[in-house]
């Protein structure tokens, strides 16, 4: 069984905005692969869909805390499912990533995305595997590069996408369901070989 999170922030007003990438790209792999509609559920904090690939079971969440609490729906349903973290997969947006780009990685560190933090805090390894989807712009300069002004980050992260990114955004949204559904049919190593470019 896999289990894949989006993360993102819950109240309508985020719908759009680069932080909730995980929540939109969890929509569309849902729609396109006939999955059940996302229900709520209290237990465990989350909207949360079903389905089959491949004769496995698939199940997507989207934790309702706000994100730097995700980790504890992310614990709550490792624990019920009894699954190892190579079998969690998260997405999320990426501020050191170029925008458009899609990674995958795993057994890494969480750049300070504090959903990412926030999940190996609560299920106490690194060892999920990560769809990272790239928000920077061109003319942005990366964290590492020397904007750690943790209140300017925030800020830019909850922003919409401007009038030239939205046309861009939803097919890398589209891009990156169609990389999950090949990871869960031909495995997490050759999707990395593939599409880590």
């Amino acid at each position: 069984m896999k289990l894949i999170v989006g993360l993102g922030n819950p109240d309508k007003k985020y719908k759009f905005t680069r932080h909730n990438i995980g929540f939109r790209v969890l929509d569309r792999f849902s729609k396109e692969n006939c999955f059940s509609e996302f229900t709520s559920s209290k237990k465990f904090k989350s909207l949360i869909s079903e389905g089959i690939i491949d004769k496995e079971k698939v199940v997507l969440i989207k934790p309702q805390t706000y994100m730097n609490e995700s980790g504890k729906a992310v614990k709550a349903l490792k624990s019920q499912y009894k699954l190892l973290a190579k079998n969690i997969w998260v997405i999320h947006d990426d501020i050191d990533l170029d925008f458009k780009k899609i990674k995958i990685v795993q057994k890494r560190g969480s750049g300070g995305h504090k959903g990412v933090i926030s999940i190996i805090n609560e299920i106490k390894t690194k060892g999920f595997v990560r769809f990272r989807v790239g928000i920077k712009p061109k003319k942005f300069p990366s964290s590492k590069a020397g904007n750690k002004d943790p209140e300017f980050l925030a800020r830019f992260v909850l922003q919409k996408f401007g009038e030239e990114e939205k046309k861009e955004i939803k097919k890398t949204i589209k891009d990156c369901a169609e990389i999950i559904s090949f990871s869960l049919k031909e495995g997490i190593e050759k999707a990395m070989n593939q599409f880590n470019k």
